[in-house]
């Protein structure tokens, strides 16, 4: 604990490199199909495709996450990427790849984002003070925002410049980079008890859903969580629908809107990465849903000519988001024991992604019935009362507000 920050600035150097390259990457693929094909049902298989494994291998993933080396779990998995997307760039070369190999690398470079993610999030209370939890959540941010304004715009360019097999391989050095970093650092892995019975797959994964109903507060936060999630995916992929057809602008004005969200999630992360707040991340999440929520309903009544305005409640939305998320995985870390952090992590990751894909299918039937921007105002409607009702809930202002004399 009290080398942690020597710890962490080696694994962020990593993670930067890494990230950023990943990011590219993936939406270099995206643009490559979208040249290659035109055609909407790709890319919608291409975006199932690279949710799915995480959707169905979650919860097992979780207990082996607990089960094994968390470290090392990390380094084969960024192996797995690169050695992937080696192999496809290979098979780009020879002239042996198609569109449905894209949907196979997809797939495969999920599973080991399934595996390292939930890795890397249960092995943080490990490796810092309770206490520094929430400004490493809000560097991480950081990190993923970063990439995400990047990401576009670099994929872009190198699709301009380079050949798809030449792009892939920045992929394979990105994870070679995060390797070295973790191969750095240790980082240890929770205590096994010593009578602890024989591993079991099945009665480790429920385990791991006994860790969250055994505990009320937390089991609300995580319903209401993943209730959150299936509107704000869906409306996250109404935002160009928005700008094309309510604003009646062009391309440049929906990159716009997408900087706008990234920029918000880095100013967020920023916040939280530089200062230590002392407030209940209870507290923070349920104002911060309802602040997002907010955001949708002002955007969805706005005239046609209020674009910038727009711009600006995405910003703050993206602020909200990331100040959301980062506390949530506080209440995560703080709560859980850490022997069964990982299944709790991969559970939540997996369960909801589950309404997510649900959500994302009806956006196209809800958008075209009601108009983009009353989709906008119902999830947004929806998402505020959710962050009322988390407070009036009695589980949750007795395990996290009570004893903080926060309410």
């Amino acid at each position: 604990m009290t080398e942690w920050k020597k710890k962490f600035a080696i694994i962020w150097s990593g993670q930067i490199f890494s990230t950023l390259s990943s990011m590219t990457v993936g939406y270099a693929v995206v643009f490559w199909l979208s040249i290659e094909t035109r055609s909407a049902e790709v890319l919608a298989i291409a975006t199932i495709a690279s949710l799915l494994p995480q959707l169905l291998l979650g919860p097992f993933i979780g207990v082996l996450v607990d089960r094994w080396d968390r470290r090392s779990i990390m380094i084969f998995a960024d192996l797995f990427v690169a050695a992937c997307s080696a192999v496809m760039s290979v098979l780009f070369l020879i002239g042996n790849a198609d569109v449905s190999l894209c949907y196979i690398l997809l797939m495969l470079r999920s599973v080991g984002s399934a595996f390292h993610v939930p890795a890397m999030q249960a092995s943080t209370p490990l490796l810092a003070p309770e206490s520094e939890l929430m400004r490493i959540s809000g560097v991480n941010q950081m990190i993923q925002s970063g990439s995400i304004i990047a990401g576009p715009p670099l994929a872009a360019f190198l699709i301009s410049v380079l050949q798809i097999p030449h792009v892939l391989i920045i992929d394979v050095i990105g994870a070679v980079i995060a390797c070295i970093s973790l191969m750095l650092v240790s980082i240890p892995n929770p205590e096994k008890k010593e009578d602890a019975p024989a591993p079991h797959v099945f009665r480790e994964m429920k385990e791991g859903f006994r860790e969250i109903y055994s505990r009320k507060g937390l089991l609300w936060l995580f319903l209401i969580g993943i209730a959150v999630w299936f509107f704000v995916l869906p409306i996250s992929a109404l935002f160009p629908l928005l700008t094309l057809d309510h604003f009646n602008l062009g391309a440049y004005h929906v990159s716009i809107i997408e900087v706008a969200w990234g920029a918000g999630m880095l100013v967020g992360g920023t916040l939280l990465g530089l200062k230590k707040f002392k407030i209940s991340e209870v507290l923070l999440i349920n104002s911060m849903c309802i602040v997002l929520g907010m955001t949708f309903v002002f955007s969805g009544r706005l005239p046609q000519g209020g674009f910038w305005v727009f711009m600006v409640l995405t910003l703050l939305g993206g602020i909200s988001m990331t100040l959301y998320s980062s506390a949530f995985m506080v209440v995560l870390q703080t709560t859980v024991e850490p022997s069964a952090l990982g299944r709790v992590l991969s559970l939540y990751g997996s369960i909801s992604l589950a309404p997510s894909i649900a959500g994302l299918v009806f956006t196209g039937f809800v958008a075209d019935h009601i108009g983009v921007s009353n989709a906008f105002l119902g999830a947004g409607v929806f998402i505020s009362i959710l962050g009322v009702v988390s407070f009036l809930i009695p589980a949750i202002r007795a395990q996290y507000f009570k004893k903080e004399g926060a309410l």
